[in-house]
């Protein structure tokens, strides 16, 4: 009895291929590490949203002559064992007279704006200019490469602090400060997967039926060399945290009254052994912070790395 090839072919249940979002999301899913990175930025995301509603007081609202406080008073949790007649306070009260635990919340909305909004900027200006440099190749490419190659030159936060400097204290010039000498990362990253895809047959294609540069840079060479910058900008965040917290320490960050966890580490710097528990809180958050972003950054880059495809 003869079979009908193409009936049994048709026949056949079909198996579409997975994309390859789907399949780096099913890499990521499969790591341990990369989930608890991502649970903890979730839970501060929570906490910045919620802080009001989390928060027992304003921030930046002294308790002295409101409520029977001393100074650098210790934690006092009723559930511990404190006494009930004494107001509660999870993480003590610092040398303002203000409730840690309060400004230690608010300071999780100042910290992440800080990461997300410093690494938006420097991955703005560094894609272009890396994207611009990859693409036209030429005298325009060693030009934009050697000024970010004699920036590169310079030690990174002392030049941060160089620019700050110049710009005065504050939190959005530490800010700017950061991002500006956070550029050549970007930029390189960028021009790098721009070399890489800018002669594949897609671009060719693109540019034979007589679409425009600008059109064939950012519409088909772009969007297929951004996972490595994704990757980048995942761990960026931490250390944007981590550098401005930095010039918050040295008093060229954010300035008191605000809930920044750099500034209430310096601040209560000479408290170390007297009230450590003002220092240990807030260092313990910039720990979690970039903790959780640098493991969703490795967790990121393995899932995008096809060289791990299974």
């Amino acid at each position: 009895m003869a079979v009908d090839v193409e009936t049994v072919a048709i026949s056949l249940p079909r198996r579409t291929a997975a994309s390859p979002w789907r399949q780096a999301l099913r890499r990521f899913s499969r790591q341990r590490s990369a989930i608890a990175g991502l649970l903890i930025i979730g839970t501060m995301i929570l906490v910045a949203i919620f802080a009001p509603l989390i928060a027992p007081y304003d921030p930046e609202q002294v308790l002295l002559g409101i409520e029977d406080v001393g100074k650098r008073a210790p934690p006092c949790v009723h559930l511990l064992g404190c006494d009930e007649m004494q107001s509660q306070h999870i993480m003590g009260v610092d040398g303002n007279f203000r409730d840690q635990f309060s400004r230690v919340v608010y300071g999780t909305r100042v910290s992440l704006f800080i990461g997300f909004i410093t690494v938006a900027v420097a991955m703005l200006a560094g894609v272009l200019l890396g994207a611009v440099a990859g693409y036209l190749g030429g005298w325009v490419e060693d030009v934009i490469m050697r000024i970010l190659d004699v920036q590169l030159a310079f030690p990174f936060l002392l030049l941060a602090i160089a620019i700050v400097s110049v710009l005065g204290p504050g939190l959005m010039n530490a800010m700017l400060g950061i991002a500006i000498v956070t550029i050549p990362q970007y930029a390189r990253v960028i021009r790098a997967g721009i070399l890489a895809t800018k002669e594949e047959e897609y671009a060719a294609a693109a540019r034979a039926i007589g679409s425009s540069h600008p059109r064939i840079l950012f519409r088909h060479i772009l969007p297929n060399a951004i996972s490595p910058l994704i990757v980048q900008g995942t761990l960026g965040i931490g250390i944007a945290i981590l550098d401005v917290a930095a010039l918050s320490f040295l008093g060229l960050g954010a300035q008191p009254p605000t809930p920044e966890w750099g500034s209430m580490l310096s601040s209560e710097r000479n408290q170390v052994f007297s009230a450590p528990h003002l220092v240990f809180f807030p260092g313990m958050a910039i720990m979690l912070a970039v903790l959780g972003f640098n493991l969703l950054g490795d967790g990121l880059r393995d899932a995008l790395d096809p060289r791990l495809k299974q």
